[in-house]
């Protein structure tokens, strides 16, 4: 089978650190949920040394055997903790790959025609001690599907955790409410549907300012825009919690009793127009939960 041929499924970028290899079994129990392929893909990171500027960096051809043996390694590695991680449930395939260039410009281009990404929350290796704001970032900025971002040390919660989704209206919401209900109906888990109707919290009152109303009224919407969902998927319960506080904070504050966290990549209403680089970021560098950021294509 070609490489255009084969169905990426899942695609998760793995360089051995503790992160990848966390992401790899959550990857793993994913796709077998969602009975997915899973792709194993390393990144070889082109070295490129500067005789003139840097010639105690100059490099020769065993460095690059060097970089080739790692990066079966880290492959081997990645299928043995696919197998481990495989319990009850496995992929019904897995593929590996090696490819050549930066980190985020090759796994945004896998996104085009992958289900998620997943990656570690900070790696090593094949992304170069790549941090949140590098490689993770990159990809909730610029991926084509949704982004799952995974910490090495996730939180110890009950099996029938709930997934957590932020709701505010805009179509990013909307595409993670989607991933939020259906994640939780192949789980078997409820929904937590928070919305932040205000995102500054003050201990002024604001003249003019029926927050009595607009908390109903917040009430309302959300309803409004969970109806068609609960509709679809009528064997998740849903808990509706209406806030009047900064998303990020609520977010963070509940998803330490969430076995999953989802979020649109942007927002608007009641996240007050926040971006990419407010709310999303906060969410994968604060949550220590799986968490994953709805992209549209």
């Amino acid at each position: 089978m070609t490489e255009a041929m084969i169905h990426r499924g899942i695609v998760i970028g793995v360089d051995g650190s503790a992160a990848s290899k966390a992401a790899i079994s959550w990857a793993t129990s994913t796709a077998a949920i969602h009975n997915m392929p899973l792709t194993l893909v390393h990144v070889v990171v082109p070295v490129v040394p500067t005789s003139t500027t840097s010639p105690e960096f100059a490099v020769g051809a065993d460095f690059f055997k060097w970089q080739e043996d790692q990066a079966v390694r880290v492959l081997d590695e990645a299928r043995e903790t696919v197998a481990a991680s495989s319990h009850d449930a496995s992929p019904p395939m897995v593929h590996s790959v090696v490819l050549h260039g930066g980190a985020v410009a090759t796994l945004v281009d896998l996104s085009k025609d992958a289900d998620m990404i997943v990656v570690g929350s900070r790696g090593l290796g094949a992304f170069s001690r790549a941090l949140l704001g590098s490689v993770s970032t990159g990809l909730v900025h610029h991926a084509h599907c949704p982004v799952a971002v995974i910490h090495e040390d996730p939180p110890a919660v009950a099996p029938d955790a709930p997934v957590l989704v932020g709701i505010d209206g805009s179509p990013a919401s909307l595409s993670a409410t989607e991933i939020a209900f259906d994640e939780a109906s192949r789980r078997g888990v409820d929904v937590v549907a928070l919305h932040a109707w205000r995102d500054i919290t003050t201990s002024y009152e604001i003249p003019g300012l029926d927050t009595e109303q607009l908390e109903t009224e917040a009430q309302l919407a959300l309803s409004e825009r969970l109806a068609g969902f609960e509709e679809r998927y009528p064997d998740v319960k849903v808990h509706r919690l209406v806030v009047c506080d900064q998303p990020s904070r609520e977010l963070v504050e509940h998803a330490k009793n969430a076995q999953l966290v989802v979020v649109g990549s942007k927002g608007r209403g009641g996240f007050a127009g926040m971006l990419l680089g407010s709310v999303s970021t906060a969410i994968i560098h604060a949550v220590k939960s799986p968490a994953i950021v709805a992209r549209r294509r």
